[in-house]
């Protein structure tokens, strides 16, 4: 029924409208007390096989929203109803920006992808801290808080307001994420390299354990698809000898060229990040390479292209401790989350594994 109402109604309208009412809808009704109770039974049921321990948090299941579909923390309920596990914010600036001028989000829909130049629009650290402060959970995923630089900052002063975001957000975060690698804000993909990661990350690392004393707030970094592989294996090295908690792999591609990619060329041609099910290979083999250098050491968390029950398997079997999903769920609607769920829990009761925790990497120990 979803695809039908995706074709006549949200395949009409510009994407970023699209997305702005389907998340209005999803705000709503995680607001009507019955609705979301009921709502929640039918979407989020929960499978106690999933329980899965991550980053020293305890998750319903490995499956999560990924960043860029909740910038501001006004939909954590919401999302949860609809059967994410964790929830990631973001990205969030150290100041508010409008992003880049619209239109900055088209669909491909012949490749079940998206390509977006947003450019990190968002209220700004400040006000989103302040809506984290006064939320009052209805439903308790764990919640990650991804933090970028502001794009009029210059690429010398990128530490200081990342770290003026860590200040403002750490408190209310049960997991922070620097973003180093959406292709949108101009220089940022430079911060990947190690010598200026590592400074950065440092720095983070140490305005998170200042802010909050009470607690260790984990902190990952997210990566690029583009990265050549000696530099997945240098961002692997550095977060060990950091101590980092973790990896996502990975952000959008500004590849287009050997994706097999079916769309309009000139939708194929707008500059921006690609997701989707054309990043499927690529994200799979960068886990993989992540997973055969850092093993059990660090969390990885398996994003891009992730479409079904089937994509999240192989992600944990190649290293993946948590998956996470955005572009898919435009396409397959309210219902991606429990057939995510029921097909993982479908796949580990018929694998060796007596649990998630047992599969993850099994396939990358395997050709060790």
């Amino acid at each position: 029924m979803y695809k039908i109402f995706f074709r006549l109604v949200f395949k009409r309208l510009d994407p970023e409208q699209a997305h702005h009412l389907a998340f209005r809808w999803i705000r709503l009704a995680a607001r009507v007390p019955v609705l979301r109770t009921f709502l929640a039974a039918a979407l989020a049921p929960r499978h106690k096989e999933l329980r899965t321990e991550a980053l020293g948090l305890r998750m319903h299941g490995p499956f999560g929203l990924a960043a860029g579909f909740d910038k501001n923390a006004v939909g954590i309920d919401g999302m949860a109803m609809l059967g994410f596990d964790h929830v990631e914010i973001g990205t969030v600036t150290g100041e508010p920006q409008p992003g880049n001028p619209k239109q900055r989000l088209f669909r491909l829909v012949e490749d079940r992808a998206l390509i977006n130049r947003m450019g990190f629009n968002n209220d700004g650290s400040l006000r989103v801290a302040a809506r984290l402060a006064s939320r009052t959970p209805v439903f308790k995923p764990v919640v990650g808080v991804n933090i970028g630089k502001t794009k009029v900052v210059p690429e010398e002063e990128a530490v200081a307001d990342y770290v003026k975001s860590a200040e403002r957000l750490a408190p209310y975060a049960d997991y922070l994420v620097v973003n180093v690698s959406s292709p949108n804000t101009p220089g940022l993909r430079n911060l990947q390299a190690t010598e200026a990661l590592r400074p950065l990350l440092s720095a983070v690392r140490e305005a998170a354990d200042r802010t909050v004393s009470a607690r260790r707030v984990p902190l990952l970094v997210k990566i690029a698809p583009d990265l050549a592989d000696e530099d997945v294996d240098a961002v692997a090295d550095l977060a060990v000898e950091l101590g980092l908690d973790g990896i996502i792999a990975t952000n959008t591609t500004i590849a287009r060229e050997g994706l097999g990619l079916k769309s309009d060329p000139t939708l194929v041609k707008e500059t921006g990040g690609l997701s989707g099910a054309p990043l499927k290979e690529r994200s799979l083999e960068v886990l993989r390479r992540l997973y055969a250098r850092v093993g059990d050491r660090i969390t990885l968390v398996g994003v891009g292209g992730i479409e079904n029950a089937e994509d999240a398997w192989q992600r944990i079997l190649a290293g993946a401790t948590l998956v996470q999903g955005y572009s898919a769920f435009i396409y397959e609607g309210p219902f991606w989350g429990r057939s995510i769920h029921k097909g993982l829990a479908a796949r580990l009761a018929t694998s060796p594994y007596a649990t998630l925790a047992d599969a993850v990497g099994a396939d990358v120990r395997k050709t060790a």
